[in-house]
């Protein structure tokens, strides 16, 4: 069974003693219910990782590092999901699964449709929130290096800042003009996924996404949820380009 293992934004170092954060030492010793002597794997979210044991005295824990691994678990490109912010639990899911299926950053999206409206300490609580999902995922499916949670932000911002740089824009609409496979042709190395609320996407945002050359794409016949819709892109996308 594969050791544990937990981001640390403590400095790691090979063959050191890793005080652990009290958070980290509770989650191990409280709810892992982890004995020292234990091995972990810690990493710091910057790549790679280090095997490590457990050592604790009372609710103190630390870590005893072995040598560094260089092991990355990273897609062979990078891949920006620009979400239209939905509402209830679903983007708890999306950041999640975002982060199995090997996104790079993820960009809420306060669209004219979407349902949830964040602002001032209800925005930060949730932010806070949202990051403590990526770095659990993280966690969970192996990646070395977090998956970054922008500040949201309306789609006109997004849009200014889709450079040529940042590599193709495909803007999923369910009467899309191109089959997925076929927009993805001028993708190298990055790609960004723009997919709307539980509502869609309005007039106005389709003729602004239209105005900023980003390509309508279709991923079939069937209309996905806002929560399937990026993830099966996302999984679409690099089984298609092979990485």
């Amino acid at each position: 069974m594969p050791a544990p293992r937990f981001h640390c934004p403590a400095p790691l170092a090979p063959h050191a003693r890793i005080e652990l954060p009290d958070a980290l030492a509770h989650h191990a010793l409280r709810v892992l219910r982890l004995r020292p002597g234990a091995p972990i794997t810690l990493f710091d979210g910057g790549g790679g990782e280090y095997p490590a044991i457990l050592q604790a005295d009372g609710k103190a824990a630390w870590a005893d590092t072995g040598e560094f691994d260089p092991v990355e678990r990273e897609l062979p490109g990078r891949i920006t999901l620009l979400q239209g912010m939905a509402g209830g639990d679903k983007m708890d899911w999306i950041i999640e699964k975002a982060v199995e299926t090997g996104a790079a950053r993820v960009v809420p999206i306060t669209a004219d449709r979407s349902v949830l409206r964040l602002a001032g300490p209800r925005l930060a609580r949730r932010l806070t929130h949202w990051r403590a999902i990526a770095r659990a995922a993280s966690e969970q499916c192996g990646r070395n290096r977090l998956m970054a949670v922008a500040d949201p932000q309306p789609l006109a911002e997004a849009l200014r800042g889709l450079t040529p740089a940042e590599g193709p824009a495909l803007f999923c609409h369910p009467e899309g003009a191109l089959p997925l496979a076929q927009a993805l042709m001028p993708v190298r190395d990055r790609l960004n996924l723009l997919v709307g609320p539980e509502g869609g996407w309005s007039d106005a945002e389709l003729a602004a996404a239209a105005t900023a050359g980003l390509v309508p794409v279709t991923v079939g016949p069937r209309v996905l949820r806002t929560e399937t819709a990026g993830v099966a892109l996302i999984a679409a996308a690099t089984a298609l380009l092979g990485w």
